[in-house]
């Protein structure tokens, strides 16, 4: 176990002389699929190497790789500095049937060749949106008891009247939640508000300890959901 730093989005690794670390990740940071077309994306400080899944078929990359070549079948890719995004499809390859007079085309040569291709029309690539869910319409109902509001869905400036001490970044949390349903995905919010795992949490906790939101699992993930009941603060 090495020695790390995390602040705000950035982790500083102290490698105590090594020459060679291994890094597992966070799937839902780095990788999303959108149809059958899964997308890696990293914004690297350094040059780095990239294993792709196996039976993996690259159809777009941002910019051209300094090397690639093949690891047990598997396309390893030599990445510069900077933004990567690389999109691939999973698929199953055969080995093509070949007679003597056809000459057989060696698969790295294919590989850079579809890379170069790709680099080419990479310009025009229109980069599918994600789609959101259109916000409902919220309806505030009437206010009952002098300690506690009930609602069928708190209403974001209600919340924000009996909460004034809300920081506004999470008063813009707290919107994005409302404007879905009242509930989202940790990661959804990370996603839309750029922010690193441990900093979206500090946010999500804070909320909840002001008894605005309440977290509970959804298929191992984290669901952040505007509680339909809010206490006054003495």
């Amino acid at each position: 176990m090495l020695s790390t730093e995390i602040i705000d989005d950035k982790v500083t690794i102290h490698t105590f002389g090594s020459s060679f670390i291994t890094i597992n990740y966070d799937i839902h940071d780095l990788i999303s699929k959108e149809g059958r077309v899964w997308t890696f994306s990293l914004n690297s400080t350094t040059d780095y190497s990239l294993l792709m899944p196996p039976n993996s078929i690259i159809v777009g990359m941002n910019a051209l790789p300094s090397n690639m070549d093949l690891v047990n079948e598997q396309t390893k890719l030599e990445l510069n500095t900077g933004l990567s995004e690389i999109n691939y499809i999973f698929g199953t390859t055969t080995p093509p049937t070949t007679t003597p007079e056809q000459p057989i085309i060696d698969i790295s040569t294919l590989s850079l060749i579809g890379v170069a291709i790709t680099a080419v029309i990479a310009g025009v690539i229109i980069m599918i949106k994600r789609k959101q869910t259109k916000p409902s319409p919220i309806l505030q109902t009437e206010v009952i008891s002098d300690s506690k509001v009930n609602t069928d869905s708190l209403d974001t400036q209600t919340i924000f009247n009996m909460r004034p001490e809300m920081r506004e970044d999470d008063k813009e949390i707290v919107k994005f939640i409302s404007e879905n349903g009242g509930q989202v995905l940790e990661s959804d919010l990370r996603k839309k508000f750029l922010q690193p795992r441990t900093t979206m949490w500090r946010a999500v906790k804070r909320l909840e300890r002001q008894g605005v939101i309440e977290i509970s699992k959804k298929d191992l993930q984290n669901l952040v959901k505007l509680k339909k009941e809010l206490e006054k603060e003495e």
